[in-house]
């Protein structure tokens, strides 16, 4: 019987474990994870009550085969939700789905809204040249960023940089307003010393035409689009009824059930390689170091952490691995009674809060990147849903720096603070409970030694038995559904034989989007 070790129970390791399983009648499976929590990025933590989501997740994908494993782990509702019924909200139905209100494993479909909070306007993300954002703009700034975008059809920049990509796709006045600081915020880095590549992953395909042509076919809706609908102007997707971290934790009882290992509290320390293959791995347990051989390794944990962890590494490829860039991320939890900004959508909601997701903070004065507001993503989320509204404050900053090593108490005051700044709330007296989380190396940035992921990857391929899977795997800005198409790829290969793992590396590297759905 073969072995398989997979490094990390997120979204790519249990996707793998559980498809090796189900693919294979004699394979033995084993997944360790250095934590006790499961979902990774993807995992939801409970505090009094509530439900906080680290980073939002939408369960949406052009890859019909994720959508057939999420639907089979958490089939969508046949019934409404509470806010559904409370509002008298018409969506979608699965017929003989299960009732959100009587079952827990259950996936909901919810309204995808998403805009930028911008000197106290509220702009539509991604923007689009509507009336409404020409009055939040006014008529002469407004004028800016069409002549602005008109020269940016006519001279194109050399994208050798994130800037240069954006400034080509909007102009050079909508970058200022709406990429610049919040690009500056989220990397720590100016777009200027950023890789291209990383802006052609998040909005492939998007600029103003794609949002002239999306609202051209809203308004005359008997025309066939020829084009599939841009990823972020997706207005519908599915959520698991107590948030994404309940469909990894279904996923890990799936795996259990199925007969696989899952071992927590297992920090991989070294893998270990001779003649091209990779044979075992070293994890440090309750303070005892413990080694493990296996037929295949499949790694999710950082590349950075996986190559420093191998033996007779090149130099060169020390270096390298040494030097690719994390961004570390902070999530604040406030619970409010109510929050100062209106609902003048034509969306009904309960409380009639504002119907956002998440709220994109460009504003450059304060440090807050992004407000989720879990009542919106489902009403499961919180305890008290239509007398209070669960938030959750996202910041990016850097492990060890004076951000990262503030306490819970001075988290709260400070978003506190930053919401009285931007008239989102009017007194810290508002926050009636609030709760952090810490998550590190959450975002894989393409600055420093990226340059050279090339050469990495070409190393780390000539191991045949050792794939990298997932988001930090594979050191790229992947999507919970990207990085589960790197565990059937990874799977297919281990299971037919196949040496080439072009087609592993190459999810989420095509130029259309893995959300995006004739």
């Amino acid at each position: 019987m073969q072995k398989v070790i997979i490094i990390g129970a997120g979204p790519a390791g249990l996707t793998a474990g559980i498809e090796l399983l189900k693919q294979s009648g004699d394979i033995e499976v084993v997944i360790l994870e250095e934590t006790q929590e499961i979902g990774g990025i993807s995992r939801t933590v409970k505090h009094h009550g509530n439900r906080m989501d680290i980073g939002g997740h939408r369960f949406f994908s052009k890859d019909d085969e994720v959508m057939r494993w999420w639907d089979e782990l958490m089939p969508r509702q046949g019934k409404p939700s509470y806010d559904d019924k409370v509002l008298g909200r018409k969506v979608p139905l699965k017929k003989g789905g299960p009732d959100p209100e009587k079952e827990d494993r259950v996936m909901l479909t919810r309204n995808r809204v998403s805009r930028i909070y911008y000197k106290k306007k509220f702009f539509d993300y991604p923007v689009k040249m509507n009336l409404q954002t020409i009055r939040n703009m006014g008529f002469l700034t407004t004028m800016a960023a069409g002549f602005s975008y008109l020269r940016s059809v006519l001279i194109k920049k050399k994208e050798d940089s994130l800037e240069n990509f954006y400034i080509n796709r909007f102009g050079k006045k909508l970058y200022s307003m709406f990429f610049e600081g919040y690009t500056e915020k989220l990397w720590g880095r100016h777009p200027k010393e950023i890789d291209a590549s990383w802006g052609a992953q998040r909005v492939k395909g998007l600029s103003i035409v794609a949002i002239i042509k999306d609202v051209f076919f809203k308004m005359f809706p008997g025309k066939k689009n020829s084009k599939k609908v841009e990823t972020s102007l997706i207005e519908e997707f599915y959520y698991p009824k107590y948030g994404p971290g309940q469909l990894w934790e279904t996923a890990a009882d799936r795996f259990a059930e199925m007969g696989g290992r899952l071992l927590k509290g297992c920090l991989v320390t070294n893998v270990k390689t001779r003649e091209g293959k990779a044979y075992a791995v070293v994890f440090e347990r309750d303070g005892s170091k413990e080694e493990l051989s296996g037929d295949y390794i499949l790694s999710s944990m950082p590349l950075k952490d996986l190559i420093t962890g191998m033996n007779d590494v090149p130099k060169q490829i020390q270096k390298y691995a040494a030097g690719l860039p994390y961004r570390d991320f902070v999530t604040v939890g406030l619970l409010l009674d109510k929050l100062n900004l209106k609902n003048e959508t034509k969306l009904k909601t309960l409380g009639n809060i504002v119907p956002d997701c998440w709220i994109y903070v460009q504003d450059t004065g304060v440090k807050l990147g992004r407000i989720q507001i879990f009542n919106n993503w489902s009403p499961y989320m919180v305890a008290k849903p239509e007398d209070t509204v669960w938030i959750g404050l996202e910041y990016f900053c850097t492990e060890g720096d004076k951000y990262w090593k503030l306490s819970e108490e001075k988290w709260a005051k400070l978003g506190a603070k930053e919401l009285i700044k931007m008239g989102v709330i009017d007194s810290a007296d508002k926050v009636k409970d609030y709760h952090k989380e810490t998550v590190k190396k959450a975002y894989p940035a393409y600055f420093d030694t990226y340059d050279h992921i090339d050469e990495i990857i070409k190393y780390l391929d000539g191991f045949q038995n050792l794939y990298c899977i997932g988001r930090n795997g594979q050191h790229r800005y992947n999507n919970m559904d990207h990085s589960m198409a790197t565990a059937f790829e990874a799977v297919r290969n281990i299971i037919n034989g196949v040496s080439d793992k072009r087609n592993v590396w190459n999810v989420n590297t095509e130029q259309e989007y893995h959300e995006e759905k004739a």
